[in-house]
């Protein structure tokens, strides 16, 4: 069966992908800054916080003592912040940014030793386009920045299939700090997971629009 390496798994869509992958019999790997969150779906578990590349060197080091070479690479770390220029911190923009964007660089440079040869890898973006809006400056900056990492590299690794997974309004935790109401039309995790296992079937790559 297949392999994937999951960042981010503990979240609301790091973790219906891993419920997804290993009811279909994958072999999954989880990063997670608690991934004993995930003890009841994988017994491949490793912890670092995107923040700290020395972290995330280690965790995929450990992953790559027990995980075969992973299929599919997922980057699902996010976070964000609702405030305006005049008031947000350097702090919390650096957070926002890491987590975004930097964590994303980190968590692929460590792990390409661990890539099938054609692996796919896919960023959990969002319709950066959309985002610019008043107190969203850092995650519609770090959204943006994702995309162009991700196009960039592309060209640096062509035996990748790399993609940008853009969704639309998801019903997690991470909503209540939107500076807006959730959508009454707003997608499960568990479905978004769906899209994102059809789009890697498929061999979607670029920007998938969901």
């Amino acid at each position: 069966m297949p392999t994937s390496l999951i960042f981010g798994a503990s979240g609301g869509i790091g973790r219906a992908l891993v419920q997804r992958l290993t009811g279909d019999g994958w072999t999954v790997g989880v990063v997670s800054r608690h991934p004993h969150d995930l003890a009841n779906l994988t017994a491949f578990r490793y912890e670092a916080d995107v923040a700290d590349a020395f972290a995330v060197q280690q965790a995929v080091y450990a992953a790559a003592q027990e995980l075969p070479p992973v299929d599919l690479w997922i980057y699902a770390v996010g976070d964000i912040l609702s405030s305006p220029v005049a008031e947000m911190t350097p702090d919390a923009w650096q957070r926002i940014l890491t987590a975004n964007l930097s964590g994303a660089y980190l968590a692929t440079h460590y792990s390409l030793p661990l890539l099938a040869e054609r692996a796919h890898l896919m960023y959990i973006g969002a319709y950066s386009e959309k985002l610019r809006l008043p107190g969203l400056t850092a995650y519609a900056a770090a959204k943006s920045g994702l995309e162009a990492f991700a196009v960039a590299f592309a060209k640096e690794q062509r035996k990748l299939r790399v993609t940008v997974v853009r969704p639309g309004a998801v019903d997690t935790p991470l909503w209540s700090k939107m500076p807006a109401r959730l959508p009454k039309n707003a997608m499960t995790p568990a479905a978004l997971a769906e899209k994102i296992i059809e789009a890697y079937a498929a061999g979607t790559d670029g920007m998938f629009d969901v």
